[in-house]
């Protein structure tokens, strides 16, 4: 029997059930999805369609059928059985569920915990099958087979600008791989939002609003969720005709395939966010103009939109024609609608009975549209808004929708849940969120403790009313290990045991068992896996993140907001990059971990080179822990040019500020050893999406900038959203990050050598004018990997760890 056979576990369904007065509308819902379904035929067919793109070589292996959810308890389930072929050709395993997802799930499990397979995003190391035995060995289950049931309905998937972050150029071809990441991971409720600015402009058009004023409503690609949801308008843009049908056609093949694996799409809806030009159509509407999001100055070009007061009929009208209008274009694909009207835009009064007036609204807008609509929120602006959000004004939201139609979305429960301090959302249906990143950034960072008990505890809980578990991470391809474990915990009724867990993961994901990984992962589940400081983690090494301000002494007034909270931080463990000298006022990366304990384990990662230099999934998360290393130790160098400066050493100052500059350089060409760690992947699939030169200019700057500068700036001030994407690639740390510090470390010197104060403005001016020209440039990067990645790092670990 395999060794990995020894660490499944049968999960038995257990879960304190809602009211019956509650249950009835969910169970409702449920089976009004489960009717609406596809034919098994379909579902067996798209599930057979993964396999063959997963694992040609074993289509015979596996045979696939839907059942009834009355032969999993009522439960959506997959079940694992021996065949009892008659002949060496047939099918060696037959997988059952209820839909074509719980279908390729128990695949993955099975391929998981019986054969030593693993499945990750490409950019993550791709899929490791070279463990699976050859068609006709193919390992057997217990003789009664296995059923896995749900504990809850759903597994939600996506946040509102994981669209932008990660999506905005990806092809069929690279959204057919991820719905079938989606299908097994167990992911049966997934956001669906792409190309819904081709179904605004054809509402729009018939409230009289011309495809001219549309331009400026709309933001450029890389942009479209701050423009989906008010906060900004026609950055990046104007949208041509091309990406919009090209968007919308794109949209109709996700939604298809999606529907023939039995998923449940959720689609967006109207959320009060109209183009300037409606006021003057309706002059008597209600429409407020929103305050500034983020920009430098006000600049009313892209700051400052408008919005429609629920309480006019007119909201109605227009959320109303946007739903019939979707049903339209690709028919009655799904009840369940996402709405974030009040995110980040806080109602004009916390009086209990607008703000109830303004919810029953907003759903009204949906049901005239579909009658069977459930609003789904995401719960964010309970944390994010939570002095504007008190128990009245939340029940006041809550309650304004009939139970069973709306459900939220407790978005950041893996750091700050809110179900446990709202009385479980004061009764409304709830799925248990992990947020985990922000911007799309690179950074080996996770919670796995609070994931892997999280929702169970959730779930168990007293009047628990939590009805799925979800990933809403702002970008995605990184940190596989967090994104398995989360998903694996849709079909986990008890919380998992995370280092037996771990050893099991290390040995599928490079094909086999090495002891200095396996120990390597234990050192990395304590330290960087482990995150308990309450910070919600923004990568903000100084790399990709450089400290905007005056590194005089007492300037503390200089120091940007967001690198004076970690201050108050004491940090846990080892401070082997700490200089005892660092001052209160200087600004601090994130660090939760010691950094001693990691250079440990990437100590423990090299020796297993030897074993397992051959695999790509190795050597991915080689580069991304040798990276994590030094970039912590490139924040230290940072902080000892400071102190030098301040101590006015000029010897001192270089000697740091050349070792900060060659980190950078070494770690780029440690990037460009790993085809996933580079820029210039990014900036070439946004060029093949462009139909004309034009196109091609447009989309390579919404590219270049989303992960720079982000929104505008003056020349002399930067965007306050700079660095928000930042990302460790190869091309942009060179060409991008080392430039900057190059320059300000040079202001520095001059200002020590010529005995003048630090020049903060001409050094912005100096590098604003330079991330200005490098954002409208288009310079080619490559997108083919060049170097060993285990010789580099090896030789950079000698370098400066030896």
């Amino acid at each position: 029997m395999p060794t990995f056979y020894s660490l499944f576990l049968i999960l038995i369904f257990t879960v304190l059930p809602l009211s019956l007065s509650n249950q009835q509308p969910l169970e409702a819902l449920l089976n009004r999805l489960d009717s609406q379904r596809l034919s098994a035929s379909v579902q067996e067919s798209a599930a057979r369609g993964v396999l063959k793109r997963l694992l040609p070589t074993h289509l015979t292996s596996f045979e696939f059928r839907i059942v009834s959810k009355d032969v999993c308890g009522s439960r959506s389930c997959f079940l694992i059985k021996n065949s009892k072929k008659s002949s060496q050709k047939g099918p060696e395993i037959i997988i059952k569920g209820a839909t074509a997802v719980e279908i390729v799930s128990g695949l993955h499990w099975y391929l998981k915990y019986w054969c030593g397979a693993h499945v990750s995003w490409d950019k993550t190391g791709g899929v490791q099958t070279a463990s699976v035995p050859k068609p006709g060995s193919m390992p057997l289950v217990r003789e009664e087979g296995v059923m896995i049931q749900r504990p809850i309905p759903w597994n939600y998937y996506q946040n509102v600008v994981t669209s932008s972050y990660s999506y905005v150029w990806w092809d069929w071809e690279r959204w057919e791989k991820e719905i079938d990441w989606m299908a097994l991971q167990g992911i049966n409720l997934p956001l669906a939002f792409t190309g819904q600015e081709t179904i605004w402009q054809k509402v729009f058009l018939g409230f009289n609003i011309t495809t001219e004023e549309l331009n400026d409503f709309f933001g450029g690609p890389a942009f479209l969720a701050w423009a989906r949801m008010g906060n900004l308008h026609g950055w990046g843009g104007p949208l041509s005709q091309n990406w919009l049908n090209q968007q919308l056609d794109l949209q109709k093949r996700i939604l298809s395939r999606m529907l023939e694996l039995g998923m449940t799409p959720v689609l967006p809806s109207f959320s009060g966010n109209v183009p300037a030009a409606l006021k003057n159509i309706f002059p008597a509407a209600s429409i407020t103009r929103l305050g500034d999001w983020n920009t430098v100055n006000g600049d009313p070009r892209w700051c400052c939109t408008y919005l429609l007061d629920p309480s006019d009929p007119l909201f109605i009208e227009i959320g109303e024609a946007f739903i019939r209008q979707q049903i339209k274009e690709y028919g009655d694909v799904t009840d369940i609608y996402n709405c974030d009207t009040f995110n980040e835009n806080s109602p004009p009064t916390d009086d209990t009975t607008y703000i109830s007036s303004l919810g029953a609204a907003v759903y009204k807008a949906m049901s005239k549209g579909d009658k069977d609509a459930v609003w789904l929120m995401q719960g964010w602006l309970f944390y994010s808004d939570s002095d504007f959000w008190k128990p009245p004004q939340m029940k006041a939201l809550l309650h304004s929708v009939p139970f069973g139609n709306m459900i939220v979305l407790d978005l950041f429960a893996d750091v700050k849940p809110i179900w446990k301090t709202s009385a479980q959302f004061y009764g409304t249906p709830y799925v248990w969120c992990m947020l985990h990143n922000f911007g799309g950034n690179l950074e080996m960072y996770g919670l796995l403790d609070s994931i892997s008990s999280g929702p169970v505890d959730a779930r168990v809980s007293e009047n628990s009313t939590m009805v799925g578990v979800g990933m809403c991470m702002e970008g995605i391809e990184h940190n596989s290990v967090v994104y398995e474990l989360m998903s694996e915990m849709a079909f986990r009724a008890e919380k998992v045991q995370v280092l037996e867990w771990l050893k099991s993961y290390s040995r599928r994901r490079y094909g086999k068992a090495v002891h200095q990984a396996e120990a390597a992962w234990e050192i990395l589940y304590h330290t960087v896996y482990n995150c308990t400081d309450g910070i919600a983690d923004h990568n903000t090494d100084f790399i990709v993140k450089f400290p905007d301000w005056d590194p005089s002494v007492n300037s503390k007034s200089n120091l940007p907001k967001e690198n004076q909270m970690p201050m108050l931080l004491t940090l846990p463990g080892k401070r082997r990059f700490l200089s005892q000298e660092t001052g209160a006022d200087l600004p601090q990366a994130h660090l939760w971990y010691s950094t001693q304990d990691v250079i440990m384990a990437l100590q423990l990662f090299l020796d297993a080179g030897s074993s397992l230099a051959g695999s790509p999934t190795y050597r991915y998360d080689l580069v991304d822990l040798t990276r994590q290393a030094f970039s912590k130790l490139a924040n230290q160098v940072y902080t000892d040019a400071v102190m030098a400066f301040r101590r006015k050493d000029v010897k001192a100052l270089d000697l740091h500020s050349q070792k900060f500059v060659q980190l950078v350089k070494d770690i780029d060409v440690l990037l460009a050893s790993d085809d996933n760690f580079l820029l210039g992947t990014w900036l070439e699939s946004a060029k093949n999406l462009a139909a004309n030169p034009s196109e091609l200019r447009q989309y390579e700057w919404n590219a270049r900038t989303q992960v720079t500068m982000w929104y505008d700036n003056t020349d002399a001030v930067q965007s306050k959203l700079h660095d928000y994407a930042n990302k460790f690639w190869s091309g942009l740390l060179e060409d991008y990050y080392l430039p900057r510090a190059s320059t300000y470390f040079g202001h520095m010197t001059k200002s020590l050598k010529e005995n003048e104060n630090f020049k903060l403005e001409e050094w912005r001016k100096e590098w604003i004018l330079y991330s200005n020209n490098w954002q409208t440039g288009m310079e080619t990067y490559p997108v083919k990997a060049k170097g060993d990645a285990l010789a580099i790092s090896k030789q950079l670990f000698e370098k400066y760890f030896g």
